[in-house]
């Protein structure tokens, strides 16, 4: 009777063996390098805010006994700083409520009219065929070339002239000068990446270009618009040169950058209020960020596509 020889079982080879160490090493190697990245940059951005917040509550006479402590006592917190700041300048206070009012109207108009004007750009940029649509991105960028000093000067002249100075919607205008070419660029990456063939169907079911907008391009890079209208905010919000220029002699118009440049400069204002007025800047932008955040997430689309 015939037997079948089986053969013996095989083993990894050694080399295939140190290969796989050597890559079980290096990937804890590069794990390890990444959580410690991670935690250094979230001590960086924490911390300072932290310590920010801190001074903020403490009363001026414990923080120059001991200011480089990173917690606040219940015995010792206090709230009158942020009252301070956020009461009327007629009622004795630092007016930042009204200053925060002043800068959400001007960031808002300014994201508006960003983004209307963006969303037209990109789009043509990315879909429609003209001379220089290579280059066009390029020089989307080139206002960035010159410094806002060289910017402010002739503005400053030419609102003098047309006595728009102290006005918040021409402020409004500055700024959507200066974001209407970068929220361009970063919309027309995002368009690009739209399938064609969902604007072509749309079109051939008898939808204008305007409405193959509207239905079809603004749904699907809706995560690029949140996105780019909360860097624009950012922009219009925190932005000083241009609302120093056009707004210090209206301190009823002023904006909560001016207000925290004014408590900086003061040797009257403690630090703890001036800590205050700044939290006071520092959050909102927070707040947006992470409301956008989730917005960004629900926003993805997948699948809209189908092959």
């Amino acid at each position: 009777m015939d037997t079948v020889a089986t053969a013996p079982p095989r083993t990894p080879s050694p080399p295939r063996r140190r290969r796989s160490r050597a890559r079980s090493r290096e990937e804890r190697v590069w794990g390890t390098l990444r959580v410690v990245t991670i935690v250094v940059l979230a001590l960086v951005t924490i911390v300072p805010f932290l310590y920010m917040l801190v001074l903020s509550v403490r009363p001026i006479a414990e923080v120059l006994l001991d200011p480089g402590r990173l917690w606040v006592s219940p015995s010792e917190f206090t709230a009158d700083t942020y009252r301070e700041v956020l009461t009327s300048v007629d009622d004795g206070g630092q007016g930042f409520l009204q200053y925060m009012g002043n800068s959400a109207l001007v960031a808002t108009v300014t994201v508006i009219v960003t983004l209307v004007a963006s969303i037209l750009g990109a789009y043509a940029v990315s879909r429609l065929a003209f001379r220089g649509r290579g280059a066009s991105g390029a020089l989307f960028l080139v206002v960035y070339l010159f410094p806002p000093i060289l910017l402010a000067i002739p503005l400053f002249v030419l609102f003098s002239q047309l006595s728009l100075r102290g006005n918040l919607l021409a402020l409004a205008i500055v700024y959507v000068a200066q974001t209407v070419p970068v929220a361009i660029y970063m919309l027309r990456n995002y368009f690009a990446t739209i399938p064609v063939s969902l604007e072509e169907a749309a079109l051939i079911d008898g939808c204008t270009r305007f409405g193959v907008i509207r239905r079809i391009s603004l749904p699907l890079s809706m995560p690029s618009l949140i996105a780019t209208g909360l860097y624009v905010f950012m922009i219009a919000w925190n932005e000083f040169l241009f609302a120093l220029l056009f707004l210090v002699e209206r301190r009823d118009n002023w904006t909560v950058s001016l207000g925290l440049s004014r408590l900086s400069g003061s040797i009257e204002v403690p630090t703890t209020v001036l800590m205050a007025g700044s939290v006071v800047l520092t959050v909102p932008i927070i707040a947006l960020f992470f409301l956008a955040e989730r917005m960004l997430v629900e926003g993805l689309t997948s699948g809209a596509e189908k092959g």
